[in-house]
């Protein structure tokens, strides 16, 4: 049996996903060898993420000051949106250097199962952006809640902002894909041979 504090720290290592019991054992007994700065420094960045984050105001990304980094970029097509589930799946793409547009993070995807509903997510301040772009680019996941938003979006974009074109990337991606699981070469392909919706 461990010590309380060890055995506190194994079950807050085992909350991450893919860790495991003995992951997270081998985790904890890494942090008891560890120098007390590194092991402070890695509690004030744990705390950092909770404390200095939060959504952009115009896209809803993951950023410290009131609008991300690629909101701010005048050199990004800022009338071409790429819609996307949460703020890996913008990490995800910005690895492949083929998108050169802006982002709007839904921050999660219907799902009637889980309560989740349209005004739970951050469409209203998609659809108030998509008044002023050329494109919207639907890439939410190839799973059952993804398809529903993105077929609700569709609908919804269509009928605010009648004259927008509403592609969907094609999904060289398996089904029940997910953006941030792919590898660059597939999503640079799923960005090419997007389609139009409806």
């Amino acid at each position: 049996m461990y010590p309380v504090s060890l055995q506190k720290l194994i079950e807050s290592f085992r909350m991450l996903p893919g860790v495991g019991e003995k992951t997270a054992e081998r985790y904890a007994l890494l942090i008891t060898e560890r120098d007390p700065e590194e092991v402070r420094e890695f509690a004030q960045a744990l705390m950092d993420v909770k404390t200095k984050l939060h959504h952009c105001r115009i896209c809803g990304n993951l950023c410290e000051e009131e609008e991300c980094s690629i909101c701010r970029d005048t050199e990004r097509n800022h009338r071409q949106i790429f819609v996307v589930q949460s703020a890996k799946d913008v990490l995800a793409m910005e690895k492949t250097g083929e998108y050169h547009g802006v982002y709007h993070v839904l921050n999660g995807l219907i799902s009637s199962s889980r309560g989740i509903m349209p005004e739970d997510l951050n469409i209203d301040a998609l659809v108030a952006r998509a008044k002023d772009a050329d494109e919207v680019i639907l890439a939410t996941s190839a799973t059952l809640d993804g398809e529903t938003t993105a077929m609700y979006l569709d609908r919804l974009l269509k009928r605010e902002c009648p004259d927008i074109l509403v592609t969907r990337i094609a999904h060289g991606l398996p089904s029940g894909g997910m953006l941030d699981y792919a590898d660059e070469m597939t999503l640079i392909h799923a960005l090419s041979d997007r389609r139009r919706m409806g």
